[in-house]
């Protein structure tokens, strides 16, 4: 069976979709085959050409449903949920369907309040430091506030993300021909402390210049209306 991943947070701006995004790429350059779900209603699916993985559109509770079950029918795939931000009953959801629940935050005071919040609310979940400063100054600050706030969840804190620019291009609906060599180092890394946390054998590494992995073509379902996810 497919494993399932979500990425969800009580706070909106802390880097979801990004963060799926680049790990879903990062599966696809270690040879994983993923689909990244859409389940927030404020986006736009995203164009699924020349992509490492899959997008699926789950806007709805009915589709949600169906790409669950459509990717834990599938051998050695993963699916990785966007959760969209400020959807509490959502995120609880979530959770409860998840083999690995990520918690992304930013190096703020708000942020990283309401991700103590959130690794309270649910025991099993991960924080994931997400658009990490890069600047040495900027670096040191935030990793004492981490230190100092969240002590108590150090083994469930994963390395950080660093922000990178270049990672909204996988956001764009078309994907550019190339990623740029940061991003996806940067998306690898990502992959591996999943892969890791699940305990499952990173593949061989795909190259670059290859072909995104072909998607079976009954994962998506047709797109559901954008109206807002029943609670």
């Amino acid at each position: 069976m497919a494993d399932i991943i979500c990425v969800i947070g009580n706070k909106g701006g802390t880097g979801k979709t990004t963060l799926s995004h680049m790990l879903c790429q990062g599966m696809g350059l270690l040879g994983q085959r993923s689909a990244c779900v859409l389940t927030d209603t404020y986006r736009e699916p995203l164009n699924p050409a020349g992509r490492r993985y899959l997008v699926a559109d789950a806007r709805s509770r009915e589709a949600l449903v169906k790409v669950v079950d459509k990717l834990r029918s599938l051998k050695a795939w993963m699916g990785v949920i966007d959760g969209g931000g400020n959807r509490t009953e959502m995120d609880k959801k979530l959770y409860s369907v998840a083999d690995l629940v990520l918690l992304p935050f930013r190096d703020s005071h708000e942020d990283i309040r309401t991700v103590v919040r959130d690794l309270e609310m649910f025991p099993r979940a991960y924080a994931i430091p997400s658009q990490w400063p890069t600047n040495v100054w900027q670096r040191e600050a935030a990793e004492k506030t981490v230190e100092e706030l969240l002590a108590p969840y150090r083994d469930r804190i994963l390395d950080p993300v660093s922000v990178l620019s270049a990672s909204k291009l996988l956001l764009q609906r078309d994907i550019p021909e190339s990623i740029p060599t940061p991003v996806s180092n940067s998306c690898r890394a990502i992959a591996r402390q999943v892969l890791e946390l699940l305990q499952i054998p990173i593949g061989a590494p795909m190259e670059d210049e290859q072909p995104a992995v072909a998607p079976p073509p009954a994962v998506t379902p047709a797109a559901a209306p954008a109206g807002a996810m029943a609670a």
